[in-house]
């Protein structure tokens, strides 16, 4: 008798366990299923919105501006001239919880920020049909201060990272410590970084801090470390649990070479998620695809820009991001690149396919026509909706003499003079006109100064920094014209220590995409100290 009651007690926790276990997953699978519903719901309704966009674009409009708007986009111009640069942040994707009421089709129009994660979800479900599994997404990403919504933020339980590890004042800190929670997780499918230089800098630190990391999993422990406060350390503690095995696996894998790392550590692991790969944060992306995240495919899903959301990409497995400008998100005008010195501004069913536009967003009341500073090139078209790639940053191109070297075209100067200093590779950049340093510049004609964290060397010839100011000449005729008169004075090269820009982007203070050219004397003076040749 007193058998049959032991198992039938054992019985019964076992059940009681499973339930406990399975009711998460349920919950999971039901809320994912509503969720794609919804994304597939919408994604017919941008269909039809995309048929007639200037119409789409006019309701937007009356929307944002309220009553006393009859006279549409027209008046709308008249009354309001072209605005001031757009505040320089990062846009916010609040974390909230997510009402029922919001997936009725009826609510969406307010809310793009809701449109443009269910059609993530959705896009990124059809193509890696494994990739929403509970707990099978891993967010890397520094928010001080105000938490940031992953981008799949109406289904929290895809995420295995605690949120509160990104509030932490220290941005190295944050990204250990998600880095930490991700790679308990084995069975990872979607690996998630705000910035590509978060998701660089979070592998440089396993490339770098892997024995204490291996040590913390199979011990199940934080261990002090600058920058995490004792309380939240106790609170972070309280979710971690020993993991001998995993922590042995980390120890082979990073004892065999980092090549190839992320694939090997997450074997499951489809895909990388990356929330911009514009500019020259590019260099990052191509550097992980080269080394760590070999095999990967990089899904960029939104576009962001002026803090607001304007476009969605669709198509998770191209390897070239290519967003579509949702029509009912903003009102969105373009300033041709090649206009007069007074440009009149097009609509979004009056663009050409190949032509590069300087982007102008009303997407707040009482922000109005607000210049970005971001220059989009037209790639092809959906239905009526343009799709764009961003190519550069107005606030990042170099002029001391009014030559104007946009950023992208700068790093492609710069990489092709690498391809002639044999061995060597690029780590990162960042560049400075003479005028921000003041006396330190000497007496010469203004200039560009460029410091660089190379791989490979660790000194450069005379002749070898010259090939870049050689290359400029033979990219920008007007620089070279310059130079020839000797208005503008030779380049000069700097080498700075490892691990700099990483420190350079703690002290930005906010994630944001790497600045090329630095404005501040601050940041300035951080890059100088770390001069080694």
């Amino acid at each position: 008798m007193l058998a049959a009651v032991a198992v039938a007690a054992v019985v019964a926790v076992a059940v009681a366990v499973a339930v406990a276990v399975a009711v998460p997953a349920l919950r999971h699978r039901l809320v994912r299923s509503a969720l794609r519903r919804a994304g597939g719901r919408y994604r017919r309704r941008l269909e039809a919105l995309g048929s007639d966009v200037r119409l789409s674009q006019e309701r937007r409009l009356r929307r944002l501006l309220g009553t006393g708007t009859a006279g549409g986009s027209e008046e709308f111009q008249q009354r309001h001239p072209l605005g001031q640069p757009c505040r320089d942040e990062a846009p916010v994707l609040s974390v909230r919880p997510l009402r029922l009421w919001a997936l009725l089709p009826g609510c969406w129009d307010t809310d793009p920020r809701l449109q443009g994660s269910l059609l993530y979800l959705d896009a990124l479900g059809a193509a890696f049909p494994r990739a929403l599994v509970r707990r099978g997404t891993a967010v890397l990403h520094w928010s001080p201060g105000r938490a940031r919504a992953p981008a799949g933020w109406p289904l929290p339980s895809l995420c295995c990272t605690p949120a509160a590890a990104a509030l932490l004042p220290s941005r190295a800190a944050a990204l250990r410590l998600q880095l930490l929670f991700a790679l308990r997780q084995r069975a990872l499918r979607v690996l998630e970084a705000g910035l590509p230089a978060e998701l660089h800098d979070a592998l440089l630190a396993l490339h770098t801090d892997w024995p204490r990391l291996a040590q913390e999993l199979e011990l199940g422990r934080l261990s002090p470390q600058p920058g995490l406060p004792e309380g939240l350390r106790d609170q972070l503690q309280a979710l971690l649990s020993p993991g001998a095995a995993r922590a042995a696996e980390l120890r082979a894998e990073c004892a065999r070479g980092f090549e190839g790392i992320v694939l090997r550590l997450w074997p499951q692991l489809e895909v990388v998620v990356v929330r911009t790969m514009c500019g020259t944060e590019r260099l990052y992306c191509d550097s992980l695809r080269q080394a760590d995240c070999q095999g990967l495919p990089f899904y960029c899903p939104f576009y962001q820009a002026a803090g607001a959301l304007l476009g969605v990409n669709l198509w998770p497995t191209e390897p070239a991001p290519q967003f579509l400008l949702c029509p009912d998100w903003a009102f969105c005008e373009f300033l041709p690149c090649l206009a007069s010195k007074e440009p009149r501004t097009v609509l979004l069913d009056e663009l050409w396919e190949g032509r590069e536009y300087g982007l102008v967003v009303t997407a707040q009341p009482g922000e109005y026509r607000c210049r970005t500073g971001e220059v989009l090139k037209v790639t092809g078209f959906h239905k009526q909706c343009p799709l764009v790639e961003p190519v550069r940053r107005e606030s990042q191109t170099l002029s001391v003499r009014g030559e104007s070297i946009p950023e992208e075209q700068f790093c492609q100067s710069l990489c092709r003079t690498l391809r002639m200093w044999p061995g060597a590779c690029l780590i990162d950049y960042v560049c400075v006109e003479s005028s921000l340093l003041g006396d330190s510049s000497g007496p010469c004609a203004p200039h560009y100064e460029v410091f660089m964290e190379l791989q490979g060397l660790r000194d450069l010839s005379e002749g070898q920094r010259y090939k870049l100011d050689q290359c400029l000449q033979e990219d920008f005729p007007i620089y070279k014209s310059f130079r020839f008169k000797g208005s503008i004075g030779p380049l000069r090269l700097h080498l700075v220590r490892p691990r700099t820009f990483t420190r350079l982007r703690e002290a930005l203070g906010s994630p944001m995409p790497m600045p090329r050219v630095l404005r501040e004397e601050q940041l300035l003076r951080l890059i100088q100290g770390s001069v080694i040749s």
